[in-house]
Formats: C-alpha cells, sequence, structure tokens
C-alpha cells in the first residue's frame, strides 16, 4: 500500500497548473450561406511558430465554381485550373471546368499580424446542411508548412481538431439573409474611406428590361462624399432612384446632383426607397447569377462591386414595383 505524506501533497499543491495554448485556426469568416453567390474571406490569424507567412494556397472544393481570387498588393496570384467532376450552369451557359486551387504568394505576413483572402464565386449543385472544406496550406519563410486540412466526423467539433479545415455550411435561403449584413460587412468592397456592403439585386420577370439594386454604403472619413454615377456591363443605363409618396401614389424619379454619404455615416438603398435602378438590360438577372457594377464616389473613386441575385420576392412587402 503505497503512503501519500501530507509533506508530498504540500510539494505538489504549490506546482503550477498551465494549460496548453490553443492555436487559432484559419477560418472562413461567412461560415454558412445559401446556394449562389458567395465570397469566401479566409482569416489569417498568425505565422508558422514566429515566422511570417510567404504564400497561402486554397483548395476548392467541388460545388464552388467560377472562383475568381481578389488581388493583393504585394502578393502575386497562381490559380490551378481543371475539370470539375460534374457539370453546372452558370449565367445560363454550361460549365465543367474552372479554377481548382488559387496560391498567393510572395508577400510576407508577419507572425504577428493579421490578414484576410478573398475568392468570389458561386455555390452551385450543393445541398442544404452540406459542409464544403476549402482546404488551405500557409506556407512560412524557411519553407514551413501549415496544412488547415482536417474534416470533421459528423456529429463532431471542429474546433477539437488541431488543423481544421475552414468550411461553410449550405442553409436555406431564407436562413441565410439573416446572417448576410454581418457577413457582407466582413468582406465590404471599400475604396478610401468609402465601403459598400450587403449589395443584392432582384431577380428579374423573362421579358423585363429594368431591375433593382440595392446596397449600404459607409463613409468612414472626416468629410462627406458623394455617389456621383453608377455603370454596369449588363445594362445599357443605371440611375440611382428615389421613392416617395405623392398626392397618395407612389412616385419613382432619378436622384440628381448624385447621392451624399455623410461624414461618418451611411446611406441604406433597400426596396422602396433610395435604389439602383437598372434599365435597358437585355437578358434579365435570373436567381444565382451575379450583377457587376462600377460605382464612382467624388473623393473616394472607384470601387467595383458584384452583386448577387436573388429570388424576385426578396423584400416584396416594401415594394410594390418589380424593379
Amino acid at each position: 500500500m503505497h503512503k501519500f505524506t501530507l509533506a508530498a501533497f504540500a510539494a505538489l499543491s504549490v506546482i503550477p497548473f498551465t494549460a496548453a495554448p490553443s492555436k487559432a485556426h484559419v477560418s472562413l469568416l461567412q461560415k454558412e450561406a445559401a446556394p449562389g453567390s458567395y465570397k469566401a474571406v479566409f482569416a489569417v490569424p498568425h505565422g508558422c511558430d514566429g515566422e511570417p507567412t510567404t504564400a497561402f494556397r486554397v483548395s476548392l472544393p467541388e460545388g464552388f465554381i467560377g472562383a475568381k481570387p481578389m488581388p493583393k498588393p504585394g502578393w502575386t496570384i497562381e490559380i490551378e485550373e481543371g475539370d470539375y467532376a460534374e457539370t453546372y450552369r452558370l449565367h445560363g451557359e454550361e460549365v465543367s471546368s474552372g479554377p481548382l486551387s488559387v496560391t498567393w504568394s510572395g508577400g510576407s505576413l508577419a507572425d504577428s499580424h493579421y490578414d484576410e483572402f478573398t475568392v468570389r464565386g458561386t455555390l452551385a449543385g450543393v445541398e442544404e446542411g452540406e459542409r464544403l472544406y476549402f482546404k488551405a496550406v500557409q506556407t512560412c519563410s524557411s519553407g514551413k508548412e501549415e496544412a488547415w486540412d482536417q474534416e470533421a466526423p459528423a456529429g463532431e467539433d471542429a474546433h477539437a481538431l488541431d488543423n481544421p479545415a475552414p468550411f461553410v455550411t449550405i442553409v436555406a435561403e431564407h436562413t441565410a439573409h439573416h446572417d448576410h449584413a454581418a457577413a457582407d460587412e466582413a468582406g465590404a468592397d471599400t475604396a478610401g474611406d468609402v465601403s459598400v456592403s450587403s449589395a443584392w439585386a432582384r431577380a428579374m420577370l423573362p421579358g423585363q428590361s429594368t431591375g433593382g439594386g440595392y446596397m449600404t454604403i459607409r463613409n468612414e472619413g472626416q468629410e462627406p462624399d458623394a455617389l456621383l454615377s453608377v455603370s454596369s456591363p449588363v445594362a445599357g443605363k443605371v440611375e440611382i432612384h428615389s421613392m416617395e409618396m405623392k398626392d397618395d401614389v407612389m412616385v419613382m424619379r432619378p436622384l440628381e446632383g448624385g447621392l451624399e454619404i455623410p461624414a461618418g455615416g451611411s446611406v441604406t438603398l433597400e426596396p422602396g426607397g433610395l435604389h439602383l435602378m437598372f434599365m435597358q438590360v437585355e437578358t434579365p438577372f435570373a436567381e444565382g447569377a451575379e450583377v457587376p457594377v462600377t460605382l464612382e464616389f467624388e473623393k473616394a473613386g472607384r470601387v467595383e462591386v458584384v452583386l448577387p441575385v436573388r429570388s424576385a420576392r426578396a423584400g416584396r412587402g416594401q415594394d410594390a414595383h418589380q424593379h
């Protein structure tokens, strides 16, 4: 029989307990999304044991098609293309091949710094509840690699893994809309002090030649800015429109002189109020497609934005006009 003396217990009781430090994981900012346009923003919180990150590679999963990476100053982009396992429809055409991986290299992200890497594409042929894993590899200055490629078995928490692969869970469209504002803010399109988030366009009816676009524009600067003009390659003309009640009739008219964005404030374009009016549209916007738009600001300059097309039912309760 072993004796456990009081002296021994006292000695053990002063031994400090130190929890093993947890490692911050590479992750996606938007962890849930409905089928359609999806901006995958990868948060990279550290390097490799003190070394800076000099390359970041992401393998694109089946079901994420038509990918386009966002350039980063000081980094070069390499895109590996190949065949998809299936054939999909994208912008009204069948596609069976496209980008399979994206690598950013040539830059330097210090271990003490944080950065984001972005790829925009379309979620297609996916089902509610499905997880799409974007397996990633960090390469650091010594050549050491940190692979984020572990998939959690069904029912298990991915955070329990040492190197979990970033993933997005597919949800129904109405569920995803609740999270659009926060997710879009995280991946907002910016220029100067101006950022554009929560951007979308409404699906159009067959034969319709006008459509509506919506977004939130925020100005973090100390002076007001103004949205002067809008253009899109899919519309002959784009105007900023206002809507107001006049003699019990909803009147829509172009906004003259541009749209002012107050210093430190924001303006929301939404159904039933200020909105973008796409005119002379030859091919009606289809749900799941994307509408590229160029916004010209007086001070911030040009901002390129892609508007995912959502159901024609979106916002209908606020806007009786189908545009």
